[in-house]
């Protein structure tokens, strides 16, 4: 679904941040991006989004060269993916079901629509009884929920989540991890980029880990080892 073929992003002043990295995520992987900070996990996620191209090599999705690709396609691909960030990137002036409400008319969405969809995808995330609380009444883990069903009320085919962890207490962590599991099991492609080594020596899922802007190593049933 994903191939990254000998990818190399190089910034100004000679700043390496990836070197020569190839690899595949398949369609319905949960797939597990570790590193320490600065080790090119978010220049990674920001190459499949199509917000960055690589200075050598090819970032694929499907059959799609990235590279190569016109605005519209990359805008078009953009819709199959749901992006959960570390800063929430919640609209404070607009209430939980606003908030999700607004990402399906964004899209062109029927309003008879998204009456339906949107308390349905609360009611998975568990904000359906704080559907009238605007961001600033929520919690640090409500907040990420409200994110991910944001990411998810679109019916993406990928989520891609960038640290979406590093707020968060272990209780809440918790809870976004498995609303993760839960979202994979639905036959979603999960990529979750985090620092976070107890997760994932808990979840047992492929890991690549990047170290220097190199794969250092990638694993099935990878652990968290830097």
């Amino acid at each position: 679904m994903i191939k990254f073929s000998n990818v190399t992003k190089i910034y100004p002043r000679d700043t390496v941040v990836l070197q020569n990295v190839s690899f595949e995520i398949k369609e319905g992987e949960f797939i597990s991006i570790v590193g320490k900070s600065g080790a090119g996990k978010s220049t990674l996620v920001h190459l499949i989004l199509g917000l960055e191209v690589p200075t050598s090599g090819e970032v694929y999705f499907e059959d799609v060269n990235l590279n190569d690709a016109n605005p519209s396609k990359i805008q078009e691909i953009r819709r199959r993916i749901g992006a959960i960030h570390q800063d929430y990137k919640l609209l404070p002036q607009k209430n939980v079901y606003e908030n999700v409400a607004y990402i399906m008319q964004v899209e062109g969405r029927e309003n008879k629509e998204i009456a339906v969809e949107v308390p349905k995808v609360l009611e998975v995330i568990g904000l359906e009884n704080k559907i009238n609380n605007f961001p600033n009444q929520l919690s640090g883990g409500e907040q990420q929920r409200l994110a991910i069903a944001r990411a998810f009320v679109n019916n993406p085919d990928i989520i891609i989540a960038d640290e979406p962890t590093g707020n968060l207490d272990p209780y809440n962590t918790y809870e976004v991890i498995s609303l993760l599991q839960k979202i994979n099991k639905a036959g979603k492609t999960v990529i979750l980029a985090t620092h976070d080594r107890e997760i994932i020596n808990k979840l047992g899922k492929r890991v690549i880990t990047i170290e220097n802007g190199k794969i250092l190593r990638d694993e099935a049933e990878g652990r968290f080892i830097i």
